[in-house]
Protein backbone atom coordinates (compact mmCIF):
# COMPACT_ATOMS: atom_id res chain seq x y z
CA UNK A 1 0.00 0.00 0.00
CA UNK A 2 1.41 3.17 -0.96
CA UNK A 3 2.21 6.14 1.34
CA UNK A 4 -0.78 8.25 1.32
CA UNK A 5 -3.57 5.41 0.97
CA UNK A 6 -1.84 4.06 4.51
CA UNK A 7 -2.46 7.33 5.66
CA UNK A 8 -6.21 7.67 4.63
CA UNK A 9 -7.43 4.49 5.84
CA UNK A 10 -5.68 5.40 8.80
CA UNK A 11 -8.14 8.64 8.81
CA UNK A 12 -11.25 6.60 7.72
CA UNK A 13 -10.53 5.32 10.92
CA UNK A 14 -10.17 8.08 13.30
CA UNK A 15 -13.28 9.61 11.79
CA UNK A 16 -15.55 6.86 12.02
CA UNK A 17 -15.85 6.33 8.41
CA UNK A 18 -15.05 2.35 8.88
CA UNK A 19 -14.30 0.28 5.81
CA UNK A 20 -17.85 0.67 4.22
CA UNK A 21 -17.14 0.85 -0.15
CA UNK A 22 -18.71 3.75 -2.11
CA UNK A 23 -18.69 2.46 -5.27
CA UNK A 24 -19.72 4.56 -7.47
CA UNK A 25 -17.38 7.51 -5.89
CA UNK A 26 -14.32 4.69 -5.01
CA UNK A 27 -12.41 5.47 -9.02
CA UNK A 28 -12.60 9.07 -8.11
CA UNK A 29 -11.72 8.86 -4.80
CA UNK A 30 -8.36 6.21 -5.66
CA UNK A 31 -7.49 9.00 -8.69
CA UNK A 32 -7.00 11.36 -5.63
CA UNK A 33 -4.85 9.14 -3.24
CA UNK A 34 -2.98 8.03 -6.72
CA UNK A 35 -2.39 12.43 -7.02
CA UNK A 36 -1.38 12.75 -3.10
CA UNK A 37 1.04 9.88 -3.46
CA UNK A 38 2.39 11.49 -6.62
CA UNK A 39 2.92 15.27 -5.04
CA UNK A 40 -0.01 16.54 -7.42
CA UNK A 41 -1.81 18.30 -4.77
CA UNK A 42 -3.78 20.63 -6.47
CA UNK A 43 -5.28 18.19 -8.63
CA UNK A 44 -5.72 16.21 -5.56
CA UNK A 45 -7.92 19.47 -3.81
CA UNK A 46 -9.68 20.19 -7.03
CA UNK A 47 -11.34 16.49 -7.28
CA UNK A 48 -11.47 16.14 -3.68
CA UNK A 49 -13.32 19.46 -3.09
CA UNK A 50 -15.90 18.67 -5.85
CA UNK A 51 -16.67 15.55 -4.78
CA UNK A 52 -16.75 16.98 -1.53
CA UNK A 53 -19.35 19.55 -2.36
CA UNK A 54 -21.74 17.06 -4.09
CA UNK A 55 -22.37 15.10 -1.45
CA UNK A 56 -24.32 15.27 1.73
CA UNK A 57 -22.95 17.17 4.57
CA UNK A 58 -21.81 14.68 7.55
CA UNK A 59 -22.18 11.59 4.94
CA UNK A 60 -19.60 9.11 4.88
CA UNK A 61 -18.54 10.52 1.51
CA UNK A 62 -18.27 13.87 2.58
CA UNK A 63 -16.18 13.02 5.59
CA UNK A 64 -13.75 11.04 3.32
CA UNK A 65 -13.59 13.60 0.98
CA UNK A 66 -13.03 16.47 3.87
CA UNK A 67 -10.41 14.44 5.03
CA UNK A 68 -8.20 13.92 1.55
CA UNK A 69 -8.57 17.38 0.90
CA UNK A 70 -6.85 17.88 4.68
CA UNK A 71 -3.88 16.08 3.79
CA UNK A 72 -3.47 17.68 0.63
CA UNK A 73 -3.52 21.18 2.34
CA UNK A 74 -1.16 19.72 5.39
CA UNK A 75 1.17 18.41 3.03
CA UNK A 76 1.42 21.76 1.31
CA UNK A 77 1.94 23.80 4.31
CA UNK A 78 4.68 21.91 5.57
CA UNK A 79 6.72 21.44 2.39
CA UNK A 80 6.21 25.36 1.62
CA UNK A 81 9.80 26.38 0.79
CA UNK A 82 11.12 26.65 -2.82
CA UNK A 83 14.73 25.93 -3.65
CA UNK A 84 15.57 29.40 -4.35
CA UNK A 85 14.33 30.23 -0.76
CA UNK A 86 16.48 26.67 0.66
CA UNK A 87 19.48 28.27 -0.37
CA UNK A 88 18.96 31.69 0.94
CA UNK A 89 18.39 29.92 4.41
CA UNK A 90 21.57 27.87 3.77
CA UNK A 91 23.52 31.12 3.09
CA UNK A 92 22.63 33.22 6.03
CA UNK A 93 22.79 29.54 8.62
CA UNK A 94 25.79 27.67 7.40
CA UNK A 95 28.07 30.22 5.34
CA UNK A 96 29.71 28.69 2.22
CA UNK A 97 28.95 25.61 0.93
CA UNK A 98 29.59 23.90 -2.19
CA UNK A 99 26.89 22.79 -4.89
CA UNK A 100 28.08 19.03 -4.29
CA UNK A 101 27.70 19.36 -0.59
CA UNK A 102 24.09 20.28 -0.95
CA UNK A 103 23.41 17.73 -3.98
CA UNK A 104 24.64 15.11 -1.25
CA UNK A 105 22.26 16.52 1.32
CA UNK A 106 19.27 16.36 -0.98
CA UNK A 107 20.08 12.93 -1.83
CA UNK A 108 20.57 11.57 1.75
CA UNK A 109 17.46 13.21 2.99
CA UNK A 110 19.23 15.79 5.57
CA UNK A 111 17.76 18.57 3.26
CA UNK A 112 14.06 17.00 3.31
CA UNK A 113 12.17 17.52 0.21
CA UNK A 114 9.09 16.32 -1.82
CA UNK A 115 8.20 16.84 -5.31
CA UNK A 116 4.89 18.95 -5.29
CA UNK A 117 3.00 19.52 -8.12
CA UNK A 118 5.82 19.34 -10.54
CA UNK A 119 8.44 21.23 -7.82
CA UNK A 120 10.50 20.55 -5.40
CA UNK A 121 9.44 22.07 -2.14
CA UNK A 122 11.29 21.66 1.38
CA UNK A 123 10.06 21.42 4.73
CA UNK A 124 9.97 24.05 6.31
CA UNK A 125 12.09 23.09 8.68
CA UNK A 126 15.13 21.43 6.48
CA UNK A 127 17.38 24.16 6.88
CA UNK A 128 17.40 24.09 10.68
CA UNK A 129 17.51 20.49 11.03
CA UNK A 130 20.22 20.01 8.86
CA UNK A 131 22.14 22.51 10.99
CA UNK A 132 21.12 20.13 13.97
CA UNK A 133 22.12 16.91 12.61
CA UNK A 134 25.56 18.24 11.24
CA UNK A 135 26.19 18.66 15.01
CA UNK A 136 24.77 15.66 16.01
CA UNK A 137 27.73 14.04 14.42
CA UNK A 138 30.56 15.64 15.34
CA UNK A 139 32.58 13.14 17.70
CA UNK A 140 32.96 16.12 19.99
CA UNK A 141 29.26 16.18 20.59
CA UNK A 142 29.22 11.90 20.50
CA UNK A 143 26.33 10.69 23.09
CA UNK A 144 24.38 13.97 22.74
CA UNK A 145 25.69 14.93 26.40
CA UNK A 146 24.73 18.90 27.32
CA UNK A 147 27.20 21.54 28.56
CA UNK A 148 26.22 21.77 32.20
CA UNK A 149 27.35 25.62 31.53
CA UNK A 150 23.94 26.32 29.40
CA UNK A 151 21.18 27.49 31.57
CA UNK A 152 18.50 25.15 31.32
CA UNK A 153 20.77 21.76 31.35
CA UNK A 154 22.37 23.12 35.29
CA UNK A 155 18.93 24.62 36.41
CA UNK A 156 17.78 21.03 35.33
CA UNK A 157 20.29 19.28 36.77
CA UNK A 158 20.25 20.73 39.82
CA UNK A 159 16.37 20.00 40.18
CA UNK A 160 16.51 16.55 39.47
CA UNK A 161 19.47 16.03 42.05
CA UNK A 162 17.06 17.30 44.32
CA UNK A 163 14.39 14.74 43.35
CA UNK A 164 16.65 12.12 43.51
CA UNK A 165 17.48 13.38 47.12
CA UNK A 166 13.86 13.42 48.25
CA UNK A 167 13.28 10.53 47.00
CA UNK A 168 15.95 8.71 48.99
CA UNK A 169 14.00 5.30 49.52
CA UNK A 170 11.05 5.73 48.54
CA UNK A 171 9.47 6.18 45.26
CA UNK A 172 5.99 8.94 45.79
CA UNK A 173 6.51 11.96 44.08
CA UNK A 174 8.39 14.38 45.26
CA UNK A 175 9.58 17.99 45.25
CA UNK A 176 6.45 20.12 44.43
CA UNK A 177 6.10 22.70 42.14
CA UNK A 178 2.98 25.15 41.98
CA UNK A 179 2.15 27.28 38.80
CA UNK A 180 -0.58 29.42 37.66
CA UNK A 181 -0.69 28.75 33.39
CA UNK A 182 -3.02 31.51 31.14
CA UNK A 183 -3.38 29.38 28.19
CA UNK A 184 -5.07 31.01 25.25
CA UNK A 185 -6.11 29.80 21.57
CA UNK A 186 -6.55 32.52 18.89
CA UNK A 187 -8.30 32.07 16.05
CA UNK A 188 -7.85 34.36 13.30
CA UNK A 189 -10.52 36.89 12.08
CA UNK A 190 -12.61 35.70 8.85
CA UNK A 191 -11.43 32.06 8.61
CA UNK A 192 -15.15 31.62 10.37
CA UNK A 193 -17.86 32.96 8.58
CA UNK A 194 -19.80 35.91 10.86
CA UNK A 195 -22.22 33.95 13.64
CA UNK A 196 -20.93 30.43 13.19
CA UNK A 197 -20.05 28.47 16.30
CA UNK A 198 -16.28 27.82 16.42
CA UNK A 199 -15.72 25.10 18.66
CA UNK A 200 -12.25 24.53 20.96
CA UNK A 201 -10.62 21.83 22.94
CA UNK A 202 -8.15 23.15 24.89
CA UNK A 203 -5.35 21.64 27.13
CA UNK A 204 -5.92 21.15 30.71
CA UNK A 205 -3.86 19.43 33.80
CA UNK A 206 -5.22 15.07 34.41
CA UNK A 207 -6.75 15.05 37.34
CA UNK A 208 -6.42 11.05 37.81
CA UNK A 209 -2.01 11.43 37.97
CA UNK A 210 0.24 11.10 41.67
CA UNK A 211 2.64 13.66 40.04
CA UNK A 212 -0.66 16.31 39.68
CA UNK A 213 -2.81 18.06 42.27
CA UNK A 214 -4.48 21.02 43.47
CA UNK A 215 -5.66 21.77 40.22
CA UNK A 216 -7.62 25.09 40.34
CA UNK A 217 -9.60 27.13 37.50
CA UNK A 218 -8.86 30.33 38.07
CA UNK A 219 -10.67 32.14 34.86
CA UNK A 220 -12.35 31.10 31.98
CA UNK A 221 -12.97 33.06 28.73
CA UNK A 222 -16.38 31.58 28.29
CA UNK A 223 -18.50 30.83 31.15
CA UNK A 224 -20.26 27.48 30.07
CA UNK A 225 -16.97 24.90 29.53
CA UNK A 226 -16.85 21.43 29.78
CA UNK A 227 -14.30 19.80 31.31
CA UNK A 228 -13.23 16.35 30.10
CA UNK A 229 -13.84 13.49 32.71
CA UNK A 230 -10.63 11.34 33.76
CA UNK A 231 -11.50 8.31 31.87
CA UNK A 232 -10.77 10.52 28.37
CA UNK A 233 -7.36 9.39 27.12
CA UNK A 234 -6.83 13.41 26.30
CA UNK A 235 -7.87 16.07 28.87
CA UNK A 236 -9.42 18.57 27.56
CA UNK A 237 -11.47 21.59 28.60
CA UNK A 238 -14.26 22.91 25.88
CA UNK A 239 -15.64 26.11 24.86
CA UNK A 240 -17.78 27.30 21.66
CA UNK A 241 -18.31 31.04 21.17
CA UNK A 242 -19.80 32.60 17.70
CA UNK A 243 -17.50 34.24 14.94
CA UNK A 244 -17.74 38.01 14.93
CA UNK A 245 -16.40 39.37 11.46
CA UNK A 246 -13.38 40.81 10.95
CA UNK A 247 -12.52 40.21 15.23
CA UNK A 248 -10.33 37.08 16.34
CA UNK A 249 -12.36 34.10 18.15
CA UNK A 250 -10.26 34.33 21.69
CA UNK A 251 -10.41 30.98 24.05
CA UNK A 252 -8.94 31.49 27.45
CA UNK A 253 -8.53 29.54 30.58
CA UNK A 254 -6.35 30.41 33.91
CA UNK A 255 -5.87 27.47 36.16
CA UNK A 256 -3.31 26.58 39.43
CA UNK A 257 -1.80 23.10 39.81
CA UNK A 258 1.15 21.28 41.61
CA UNK A 259 3.46 18.93 39.80
CA UNK A 260 5.67 16.78 41.33
CA UNK A 261 8.57 15.08 39.98
CA UNK A 262 9.58 11.25 40.64
CA UNK A 263 12.52 8.85 40.75
CA UNK A 264 12.98 5.01 40.94
CA UNK A 265 16.34 4.25 41.89
CA UNK A 266 17.41 1.31 39.60
CA UNK A 267 18.66 -0.48 42.20
CA UNK A 268 15.48 -0.86 43.86
CA UNK A 269 13.20 -1.54 40.79
CA UNK A 270 11.77 -4.74 41.33
CA UNK A 271 10.84 -6.83 37.93
CA UNK A 272 8.98 -9.97 38.33
CA UNK A 273 7.87 -12.32 35.88
CA UNK A 274 4.80 -10.46 34.14
CA UNK A 275 1.29 -11.62 34.09
CA UNK A 276 0.99 -12.22 30.31
CA UNK A 277 -2.94 -12.60 31.08
CA UNK A 278 -3.13 -9.05 32.65
CA UNK A 279 -4.94 -6.24 31.44
CA UNK A 280 -2.00 -3.99 32.31
CA UNK A 281 0.46 -6.65 30.22
CA UNK A 282 -1.76 -7.80 26.94
CA UNK A 283 -3.06 -4.02 26.09
CA UNK A 284 0.76 -2.17 27.12
CA UNK A 285 2.39 -4.55 24.74
CA UNK A 286 -0.10 -4.94 22.03
CA UNK A 287 0.49 -2.54 18.70
CA UNK A 288 -1.59 0.56 18.28
CA UNK A 289 -1.01 1.30 14.92
CA UNK A 290 0.16 3.34 13.18
CA UNK A 291 2.27 5.00 15.62
CA UNK A 292 3.17 2.12 17.85
CA UNK A 293 3.96 -0.69 15.53
CA UNK A 294 6.01 -3.53 15.31
CA UNK A 295 7.58 -2.96 11.70
CA UNK A 296 10.28 -5.69 10.46
CA UNK A 297 12.90 -3.18 11.02
CA UNK A 298 11.62 -2.73 13.95
CA UNK A 299 11.72 -6.13 16.13
CA UNK A 300 15.04 -6.39 14.29
CA UNK A 301 16.15 -3.89 15.60
CA UNK A 302 14.95 -3.90 18.43
CA UNK A 303 16.31 -7.65 19.08
CA UNK A 304 20.07 -6.53 17.72
CA UNK A 305 20.07 -4.42 20.76
CA UNK A 306 18.70 -6.66 23.64
CA UNK A 307 20.25 -9.87 22.23
CA UNK A 308 19.25 -12.62 24.28
CA UNK A 309 18.67 -10.45 27.78
CA UNK A 310 15.45 -11.25 29.33
CA UNK A 311 15.32 -8.81 32.26
CA UNK A 312 13.28 -5.74 30.99
CA UNK A 313 15.34 -3.33 33.25
CA UNK A 314 18.75 -4.15 30.73
CA UNK A 315 16.81 -4.47 27.64
CA UNK A 316 15.15 -0.84 28.39
CA UNK A 317 18.66 0.09 29.10
CA UNK A 318 20.17 -1.11 26.53
CA UNK A 319 17.77 0.73 24.00
CA UNK A 320 17.33 3.59 25.81
CA UNK A 321 21.13 4.48 25.36
CA UNK A 322 21.17 2.99 21.57
CA UNK A 323 18.72 5.71 21.35
CA UNK A 324 21.60 8.35 22.68
CA UNK A 325 23.98 7.37 20.10
CA UNK A 326 21.69 6.69 17.10
CA UNK A 327 18.53 9.42 17.04
CA UNK A 328 19.59 12.79 17.37
CA UNK A 329 16.65 15.38 17.93
CA UNK A 330 15.57 17.22 15.02
CA UNK A 331 12.39 19.29 14.35
CA UNK A 332 9.30 17.26 12.91
CA UNK A 333 6.43 17.06 10.21
CA UNK A 334 3.22 17.48 11.20
CA UNK A 335 2.07 13.59 12.54
CA UNK A 336 -0.68 14.17 10.48
CA UNK A 337 0.77 13.50 7.03
CA UNK A 338 3.33 10.73 8.60
CA UNK A 339 1.65 7.38 8.39
CA UNK A 340 4.56 5.24 10.36
CA UNK A 341 6.52 7.42 12.57
CA UNK A 342 8.65 4.64 14.14
CA UNK A 343 9.69 3.13 10.53
CA UNK A 344 10.80 7.20 9.69
CA UNK A 345 12.92 7.40 12.89
CA UNK A 346 14.77 4.07 12.14
CA UNK A 347 15.08 4.94 8.19
CA UNK A 348 16.13 8.72 8.91
CA UNK A 349 17.75 8.24 12.29
CA UNK A 350 16.33 11.64 13.36
CA UNK A 351 13.32 12.69 15.44
CA UNK A 352 11.41 14.75 17.92
CA UNK A 353 10.32 14.13 21.43
CA UNK A 354 7.00 12.32 20.31
CA UNK A 355 8.51 10.80 17.29
CA UNK A 356 11.41 9.40 19.35
CA UNK A 357 8.80 7.94 21.78
CA UNK A 358 6.66 6.25 19.48
CA UNK A 359 10.10 4.76 18.27
CA UNK A 360 11.06 3.67 21.91
CA UNK A 361 8.07 2.26 22.64
CA UNK A 362 7.12 0.18 19.44
CA UNK A 363 10.82 -1.41 20.39
CA UNK A 364 9.86 -2.16 24.37
CA UNK A 365 6.63 -3.36 23.44
CA UNK A 366 7.89 -5.76 20.71
CA UNK A 367 10.00 -7.14 23.09
CA UNK A 368 7.41 -7.83 25.71
CA UNK A 369 7.57 -5.08 28.00
CA UNK A 370 4.39 -2.83 28.85
CA UNK A 371 5.19 0.85 27.96
CA UNK A 372 2.42 3.56 27.94
CA UNK A 373 2.25 6.81 26.18
CA UNK A 374 2.36 10.26 28.35
CA UNK A 375 1.95 13.55 27.03
CA UNK A 376 1.49 17.42 27.54
CA UNK A 377 4.29 19.94 27.99
CA UNK A 378 7.88 20.54 29.97
CA UNK A 379 7.29 23.82 31.48
CA UNK A 380 10.35 24.56 33.08
CA UNK A 381 10.79 28.39 33.52
CA UNK A 382 12.13 30.52 30.35
CA UNK A 383 11.71 26.49 27.89
CA UNK A 384 8.25 25.74 28.18
CA UNK A 385 7.13 23.68 25.14
CA UNK A 386 5.06 20.86 23.79
CA UNK A 387 6.50 17.16 24.95
CA UNK A 388 6.19 14.14 24.94
CA UNK A 389 7.47 10.92 27.14
CA UNK A 390 6.22 7.59 28.77
CA UNK A 391 6.35 5.30 31.31
CA UNK A 392 7.24 1.87 31.29
CA UNK A 393 5.87 -0.84 33.48
CA UNK A 394 7.60 -3.17 35.54
CA UNK A 395 6.38 -6.18 37.65
CA UNK A 396 6.82 -5.42 41.09
CA UNK A 397 6.99 -1.96 40.76
CA UNK A 398 4.69 -0.38 38.73
CA UNK A 399 5.06 2.31 36.35
CA UNK A 400 8.37 4.23 36.10
CA UNK A 401 8.53 7.39 33.80
CA UNK A 402 10.95 7.22 30.62
CA UNK A 403 11.94 10.25 28.92
CA UNK A 404 14.13 9.10 26.05
CA UNK A 405 14.44 12.30 23.93
CA UNK A 406 15.88 14.10 27.01
CA UNK A 407 19.99 14.50 26.62
CA UNK A 408 21.82 12.61 29.23
CA UNK A 409 22.73 14.52 31.97
CA UNK A 410 26.33 16.06 32.07
CA UNK A 411 27.40 14.41 35.62
CA UNK A 412 30.28 11.70 36.48
CA UNK A 413 27.52 10.00 38.86
CA UNK A 414 25.72 7.34 36.88
CA UNK A 415 22.38 7.69 38.29
CA UNK A 416 22.57 11.37 37.65
CA UNK A 417 23.40 10.90 34.08
CA UNK A 418 20.73 8.63 33.07
CA UNK A 419 17.60 10.28 35.52
CA UNK A 420 15.49 10.05 32.98
CA UNK A 421 15.94 6.67 32.45
CA UNK A 422 13.76 6.03 35.90
CA UNK A 423 12.82 9.44 36.82
CA UNK A 424 10.76 12.63 35.34
CA UNK A 425 11.16 16.00 36.60
CA UNK A 426 8.29 18.30 38.23
CA UNK A 427 7.91 20.78 35.21
CA UNK A 428 5.36 18.56 33.40
CA UNK A 429 1.84 19.60 32.53
CA UNK A 430 0.32 15.72 31.81
CA UNK A 431 -2.76 15.67 29.39
CA UNK A 432 -2.64 12.70 27.80
CA UNK A 433 -2.31 8.72 28.80
CA UNK A 434 -2.38 7.72 25.30
CA UNK A 435 -2.74 8.49 21.33
CA UNK A 436 -5.26 8.33 19.63
CA UNK A 437 -8.57 9.16 21.66
CA UNK A 438 -12.23 10.57 21.20
CA UNK A 439 -11.99 14.23 22.52
CA UNK A 440 -14.97 15.18 25.22
CA UNK A 441 -17.39 16.43 23.65
CA UNK A 442 -16.68 14.96 20.41
CA UNK A 443 -15.41 16.38 17.09
CA UNK A 444 -17.16 15.74 14.18
CA UNK A 445 -13.97 16.87 11.81
CA UNK A 446 -10.66 14.95 11.52
CA UNK A 447 -8.15 15.93 14.48
CA UNK A 448 -5.46 18.76 12.71
CA UNK A 449 -3.26 16.35 15.43
CA UNK A 450 -5.25 12.89 14.82
CA UNK A 451 -2.55 11.04 17.72
CA UNK A 452 -1.40 13.28 20.01
CA UNK A 453 -3.18 16.26 22.06
CA UNK A 454 -1.43 19.28 23.58
CA UNK A 455 -1.74 22.33 21.75
CA UNK A 456 -5.77 21.88 21.04
CA UNK A 457 -8.18 21.39 18.35
CA UNK A 458 -10.65 24.47 16.95
CA UNK A 459 -13.38 23.33 14.79
CA UNK A 460 -16.83 24.63 12.86
CA UNK A 461 -19.37 22.86 11.10
CA UNK A 462 -17.66 23.90 7.63
CA UNK A 463 -14.66 22.02 8.83
CA UNK A 464 -11.76 21.68 10.97
CA UNK A 465 -9.68 24.57 11.65
CA UNK A 466 -6.15 23.61 10.87
CA UNK A 467 -2.97 25.08 12.92
CA UNK A 468 -2.17 27.41 10.49
CA UNK A 469 -5.75 28.84 10.98
CA UNK A 470 -4.90 29.60 14.57
CA UNK A 471 -2.19 30.73 17.27
CA UNK A 472 -1.72 29.41 20.67
CA UNK A 473 0.34 31.03 23.83
CA UNK A 474 1.26 29.74 27.16
CA UNK A 475 2.34 32.18 29.63
CA UNK A 476 3.39 30.31 33.67
CA UNK A 477 3.65 32.20 36.91
CA UNK A 478 5.69 30.16 39.29
CA UNK A 479 4.18 30.75 42.93
CA UNK A 480 6.69 28.72 45.42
Amino acid sequence: MNRIATLFSIFLILTGCGNKTLNKQESVINEIISNLDDGELNKAFILADSLKNKSIKGSELFMKTDSLAQIAERIAVDFSLDENEVISQLEKRSGSYSVDEKEKWDKSGLLEYRIINGRKMYFNRAVSNLMLLRKSVNPAVSGHIEDSSDYETSFRLRHTSEVMNESTGKTEPAVPVKMRITYTITVKPDVVPEGEIVRCWLPWPRNDQPRHDSITLLAASQPDYIIAPDSAIHSTIYMEKPAQKGVPAVFQITYAYRSKGQYFNPDEIKAFSYDKESEVFRKFTSEQRPQIHFSEQVRKMADSIAGDEKDPRIIVRKIYLWFKENIPWSGAMEYSIMPDIPTYVLKNRRGDCGMQTFLFMSMVRSRGIPVRWQSGWMVPPSAENLHDWCEVYYEGTGWVPADVSYDLQPSKKQKVKLFYLTGIDAYRMIVNTGVSGQLYPGKIFLRSEPYDFQRGEVEWTGGNLYFDKWDYDIKIDYLN
